[in-house]
């Protein structure tokens, strides 16, 4: 009997459908490290340059703050308060030093290319601000060696942007404690100068001024006041009433908006130990009173992720030569 090739393949294909053929065995997932106690802290500390922890399953969701520490020399990721990951990384170095203070992301682009530094590459760039600061991947020497950018490890910089969104807090510090509030340039000054016969009150709210873009909110204690930024631009501006002082800054990002309930979830700055999801409470948020048609507007502007800065300090340039900054507005290249 002869058999054509089309009847050859059809007959191996039948016989293949009754063959049981053995389970592939899934290789196992590596286990993840250790990013409590005292385990975790000795593997911080033995991290050499280029390498990273990654436990994002520690906390799969949720919105993320990173802490980047300049004496350290190391990038703390947060998830809903709980540290997913850590990973050495190379600041900038003398004359070009990365800046200190409270950040949101403004910009993403997987691949981008520096205008002012011959056209370098910054893989997974993650704009910090308009006046050329960003978390990239980049070359980690074991010592602050950049123009003011925070390199990365690759792979980490791939990772984190993959979770990460526009807005995302990012807390740069050079100690252990939390970094002190003072723009530049300066803050309250500049809202207090833009249309401030708009509204009564000194109230200014220009939200055409930057339309879209991350939001951020900074509340100032010592001069009981309200300053948005979105995008990085001074939108609006407002007094406030406050019941106590404010003892310590504190970050906060907006987890939800259920009905008229805003769900503020606390993030952990350094220094601070919080409970997992730890929120405000709603004896906090009383304690902070604005005039209503300001507080009306600015509800209908606020989205989850939006940021919270709540500050002791004042938004007036520092007469101490403190060179902290909070937000750096304007455009510009990087």
């Amino acid at each position: 009997m002869h058999w054509t090739r089309r009847e050859m393949v059809a007959g191996v294909a039948v016989s293949l459908i009754g063959l049981r053929l053995p389970a592939q065995k899934k290789a196992p997932l590596p286990p993840e490290p250790p990013l409590t106690g005292e385990d975790a802290e000795s593997a911080i500390r033995a991290l050499k340059p280029g390498q990273f922890l990654w436990a994002p399953s520690l906390a799969p969701s949720g919105p993320i703050l990173a802490i980047v520490s300049l004496s350290l020399q190391r990038c703390y990721v947060y998830r809903n308060g709980v540290l997913i990951a850590v990973s050495t990384l190379s600041s900038g170095k003398t004359g070009h030093e990365t800046p200190t203070g409270v950040f949101t992301v403004l910009q993403k682009q997987v691949m981008h290319h520096s205008n002012l530094y011959d056209n370098a590459p910054m893989p997974y760039m993650q704009r910090l601000t308009w006046g050329g600061i960003a978390l990239h991947a980049g070359n980690l020497p074991g010592y602050p060696a950049s123009h003011g950018c925070v390199r990365l490890p690759k792979a980490f910089a791939q990772k984190l942007y993959g979770e990460t969104k526009l807005g995302m807090t990012v807390v740069v510090t050079d100690s252990d404690a939390v970094p002190r509030i003072a723009p530049a340039p300066n803050l309250l000054e500049a809202a207090q100068a833009v249309d401030q016969n708009t509204l009564a009150g000194g109230v200014v709210w220009r939200p055409e001024k930057s339309p879209t873009g991350p939001m951020s909110l900074v509340l100032s204690g010592a001069d009981k006041r309200l300053m948005v930024l979105r995008n990085g631009v001074l939108i609006g501006s407002c007094p406030v009433t406050i019941d106590g002082p404010i003892a310590e800054t504190m970050g906060f990002t907006l987890k939800s908006i259920e009905g008229a309930d805003f769900r503020w979830l606390q993030l952990p700055l350094p220094g601070q130990t919080l409970s997992p999801g730890q929120e405000m409470s709603a004896a906090e948020r009383a304690r902070v009173r604005m005039p209503e048609e300001f507080r009306l507007a600015l509800d209908r502007e606020l989205t989850p992720g939006v940021t919270l800065l709540v500050t002791q300090d004042s938004m007036r340039a520092s007469s101490a030569g403190t060179k902290v900054m909070v937000f750096e507005s304007g455009s510009g290249q990087s």
